[in-house]
């Protein structure tokens, strides 16, 4: 999808505080700058927290959800894993539904081709729609991103030292350096820190983890480095979880 209207460059140095979907009502329609909170043209955050109690009902979610979603949620050997990502996608369609004005079950989703090799793998999108949406879902919460031009999020729950110790030096040089520098007793929010930033964007930009970890510097500090093109913006997500978000600035592309 093409970007329909221009947004800031920049977001807020603070972490950006996401409406729950577990206590806020459903969204008007969308109306271009929707935004979230007072930061113009910030993205629309929402977090969902996913009960303890009973998942929802298998004849309900197959009535909303598509026939690949459908597929992907009969693959899940796990009933937990199978139930979270059941409510993380019933829980898109009716944010979607009410931000387009349709029923849940007819916002026909899509993948925008892979801007590494043009298959249809890249961005999920719906179909002719001007809204770009993201959703990332770790442990039991779930983060949703809407917005005007492209956008990606990422939620993950704090990782243990020994995830640090293997992965850390694939980050950027300047991010593995940071990482040393910060007291051990610390690294691992620190390093969850860039993940997730490192994840929202590549997720916004479509290509993944195709692109390797040392590429794109994001930065392990208390505030992000914003890769060009795009603003970075941490998410308050609770204790024991970060989170963030990337947002395509909206200069309109060259002719």
């Amino acid at each position: 999808m093409t970007p329909t209207a221009a947004t800031t460059s920049a977001l807020p140095s603070t972490p950006l505080r996401p409406r729950s979907l577990n206590h806020s009502p459903l969204p008007g329609p969308w109306a271009p700058g929707e935004g979230a909170g007072p930061a113009s043209g910030a993205p629309a955050l929402w977090l969902l927290r996913l009960p303890d109690g009973a998942p929802a009902p298998r004849e309900e979610y197959e009535e909303v959800l598509d026939v690949r979603e459908r597929a992907r949620a009969a693959s899940f050997v796990r009933d937990l894993h199978r139930d979270r990502y059941v409510a993380a996608h019933l829980a898109l369609r009716r944010l979607l539904g009410a931000y387009l004005g349709v029923a849940p079950a007819a916002v026909e989703l899509v993948r925008e081709a892979c801007p590494c090799c043009g298959a249809p793998h890249g961005r999920p999108a719906v179909a002719g729609a001007p809204l770009h949406f993201n959703l990332s879902h770790a442990g039991d919460l779930v983060l949703l991103a809407f917005a005007d031009t492209p956008v990606g999020a990422d939620v993950e729950e704090v990782q243990q030292a020994s995830v640090v110790d293997s992965v850390g030096r694939s980050l950027h040089p300047r991010e593995v350096a940071e990482l040393e520098a910060v007291p051990r007793a610390d690294r691992t929010t620190a390093f969850s820190r860039c993940w997730t930033r490192k994840e929202a964007y590549l997720k916004g930009t479509g290509t993944g983890l195709a692109e390797r970890l040392s590429v794109t510097y994001v930065g392990c500090g208390p505030r992000p480095a914003s890769p060009p093109g795009w603003a970075l913006s941490d998410v308050e997500a609770g204790p024991g979880y970060t989170a963030a978000v990337a947002l395509a600035d909206g200069a309109p592309p060259a002719a």
